[in-house]
């Protein structure tokens, strides 16, 4: 047995040390795929709370996951995101209350660096790209998700993915001024 299933397995019996070590393992890079989504580190921070406290609750309860525990993280934080969103702007999409919550937050400017080539590409993704290709491709390639996981996390079937990712690609590379192959 992986010491990740024996991990999961403690936690399934809310075992503090375990708890904690799930915690640990999984929380900086959750609150780094929230914060792509949304750019506001309070509330990045209270929806990674809100995930672990769903989780602890879940576990609490005889549910939750049972051999793979990073998608359900992932899949939990996308939809308390939507949720967030919704109830903060019930008649608009994800797209646009994020993009209206940006608005009143002032987000620092990135720092001039060798990683000017991923922040334009970044900068396309938001500027571009609809609120399902962004979220596919966070997912699959800043977050190295599978076609199947990326498709559970938000709730589609895996060629919708595909589609979507593979229409995202194309938007980023014409948006970034590349050749794109038309199929």
């Amino acid at each position: 047995m992986s010491d990740l299933a024996t991990l999961i397995r403690a936690a399934r019996n809310l075992d503090k040390n375990a708890l904690t070590a799930i915690f640990d393992l999984y929380s900086p890079a959750l609150y780094k795929f929230i914060s792509r989504l949304i750019h506001d580190p309070v509330l990045s921070d209270q929806i990674v709370a809100g995930v672990f406290e769903k989780l602890v609750a879940e576990l609490g309860a005889g549910r939750g996951p049972r051999t793979s525990i990073r998608p359900y993280l992932y899949q939990a934080a996308y939809r308390q995101v939507v949720e967030r969103f919704r109830d903060m702007h019930p008649h608009s999409s994800l797209e646009v209350a994020i993009r209206a919550h940006q608005k009143d937050k002032s987000v620092p400017e990135p720092k001039a660096d060798e990683r000017l080539m991923m922040e334009a590409l970044l900068s396309s993704m938001n500027s571009e790209l609809s609120e399902d290709q962004r979220i596919v491709i966070i997912l699959r390639f800043l977050e190295d998700f599978s076609l199947k996981e990326t498709a559970e996390i938000i709730g589609k079937d895996v060629n919708n993915v595909k589609v979507i990712q593979n229409r995202g690609i194309a938007k980023l590379k014409k948006a970034m001024g590349m050749q794109v192959d038309v199929e």
